[in-house]
């Protein structure tokens, strides 16, 4: 019988395959990365002194489901902040679902929008409506607020 010794790869070879296939992975978390409607830091508000000063200065476009309040800043763009309250929205899992729709709706519309800081409201009336309406209706606020902004 004659054995053929068969060479494993060198460490270096198999290092660089691994790399080359993650690299050809896509991220789930890096949604429109390529299309410039990421979801940076710097487009959400994120200290509670940013959120005071919406919810003292502000006016509000509401519907049934969703209140957006908007107050005007010196920003270069728009900004986005969630105000989802637990009484409201009870389980974690749905208010984290509407929070990454709400985010998913402002990505697309960023670019529309003027440079305001936003917070998004919730009554609990919305988990009785479907994805699609929800996406119908802040299109619409979308809408409202860029008309509002124009009349300013």
């Amino acid at each position: 019988m004659v054995f053929a010794h068969v060479c494993k790869p060198a460490a270096d070879e198999v290092l660089l395959n691994r790399v080359a296939r993650k690299e050809e992975r896509v991220s789930p978390h890096k949604v429109g990365a390529g299309t410039g409607e990421s979801f940076p830091r710097q487009l959400r508000l994120t200290r509670a002194c940013e959120f005071q000063q919406v919810f003292k200065n502000n006016y509000r476009c509401a519907d049934a489901c969703i209140t957006i309040l908007v107050r005007k800043t010196a920003g270069d763009g728009p900004r986005l902040g969630f105000a989802i309250a637990r009484k409201q929205i009870p389980k974690a899992v749905q208010r984290n679902r509407l929070k990454r729709q709400f985010r998913e709706s402002f990505r697309r519309a960023q670019h529309r929008l003027p440079a305001r800081d936003l917070v998004i409201m919730v009554r609990r009336e919305i988990l009785l409506i479907g994805p699609e309406k929800i996406r119908a209706s802040l299109d619409q606020h979308w809408n409202s607020i860029i008309k509002q902004c124009e009349k300013s």
